[in-house]
């Protein structure tokens, strides 16, 4: 299983809306005659590849799989079907597969072909592996990671909101392969217009990542580095205020638009959900930050710090006001252990409770829905 779950690893990134799979096929002696792993979205599954590269030696053998085999007619035929077609005596699954298609149909077709079905082997490996995809598929909405580079006195900019770079070579380096390994990088206008980001992988994936920006009035450069297409696809969400110029200029330009009811990052993970993605990177300012962790659209951070002092009053911070007036509302984060990146340090961290839940936050609504002052939107 673990060998199956290491080529599941080699397409991340690649298989949304699906989830990651791999398979091993043994022969009836115990011999390694067959491997796979699902690459992505309308291609084989991984316990079809594994069996067509075992051929007839599968027969009376077991087959290993990170997930449970699909039973349903999508855009390939059931894996069920050609497991037992392939003469597999005995199937080891690591995950139950949440998709209400399947969730334990496809372990029970298996069962009813006289096929001996193990559960839960390495399951909590194969959790880690496809929470993404098992966190769409239960919430409706894409798996957050908000991201940010940061001095070591917590600020993201100097007084003038200079800010490149804070972070050195290796860490930026790391971060063009966090972007191959989600399907959409999330930024606002704000960010947009302050630092020109390209948001792209730097060619470690391709098609390269889809990238959004969030802006409710559009208000947005004419000239920035985002707007080549040619690199990466861009689609821009924004509000029904914005108005009819901005929208023509969006259009003119062949720029995919999608106009939210409320422009808030719930309702474009919803959206972006429906698209298909599992994993999203959220890449923005501080205002942003703080409503995407307000709206449950942010289940993990990773915060890069660099050791310098950047000073200056007011700060620059990577998340704007969340509401706390006591200690005892604050994230508290898992303990975690900081990794060395070059001269910088990496901490990631789940939120608590796979997100910190809107309950928590008390600041009301205003009247475009959003839980923050129009003084400070995106």
């Amino acid at each position: 299983m673990a060998r199956a779950l290491a080529l599941a690893a080699l397409a991340e990134g690649q298989t949304s809306p699906n989830p990651l799979v791999g398979c091993v096929v043994l022969d009836a002696t115990g011999q390694l005659v067959g491997e796979g792993y699902h690459r992505r979205a309308g291609e084989p599954h991984a316990e079809v590849m594994a069996l067509r590269r075992a051929g007839e030696r599968a027969r009376g053998g077991t087959l290993y799989v990170t997930l449970e085999p699909c039973c349903h007619h999508g855009r390939t035929p059931p894996c069920t079907e050609a497991v037992v077609a392939a003469g597999i005596t005995k199937v080891v699954v690591a995950l139950t597969d949440p998709d209400p298609r399947v969730a334990g149909g496809g372990i029970s077709q298996l069962q009813q072909a006289g096929i001996a079905v193990i559960k839960g082997v390495c399951a909590a490996e194969a959790a880690v592996q496809n929470q993404a995809f098992v966190h769409r598929i239960r919430n409706g909405r894409p798996w957050g990671v908000l991201k940010w580079a940061m001095s070591l006195d917590g600020r993201t900019a100097l007084p003038n909101g200079a800010s490149q770079w804070i972070s050195g070579s290796p860490a930026r380096t790391w971060v063009h392969q966090l972007r191959a390994g989600v399907d959409a990088v999330i930024t606002g206008s704000g960010t947009v217009r302050a630092d020109d980001p390209l948001l792209s992988s730097r060619g470690r994936r391709i098609p390269e990542p889809l990238r959004v920006v969030i802006s409710r009035q559009l208000d947005l450069p004419q000239q920035a580095q985002i707007w080549n297409q040619e690199l990466a696809p861009i689609l821009v969400a924004h509000g029904q205020s914005a108005s009819a110029a901005a929208k023509e200029q969006l259009d003119q330009r062949g720029i995919e638009r999608l106009e939210l009811e409320h422009c808030e990052p719930e309702a474009l993970l919803q959206a972006l959900a429906e698209r298909g993605c599992n994993r999203v990177l959220w890449e923005c300012g501080p205002t942003l930050a703080a409503a995407a962790i307000a709206q449950d659209c942010v289940q993990e951070l990773a915060a890069v710090v660099a050791p310098v002092v950047m000073g200056g009053i007011p700060a620059h911070t990577p998340v704007a006001d969340l509401g706390f007036t006591t200690m005892d509302q604050v994230l508290r984060l898992p303990q975690t252990t900081p990794k060395s990146l070059g001269g910088d340090w990496l901490f990631q961290s789940h939120l608590p409770g796979d997100g910190a839940g809107a309950s928590a936050f008390s600041k009301p609504m205003n009247a475009e829905g959003s839980a923050f002052s129009p003084d400070n939107s995106y």
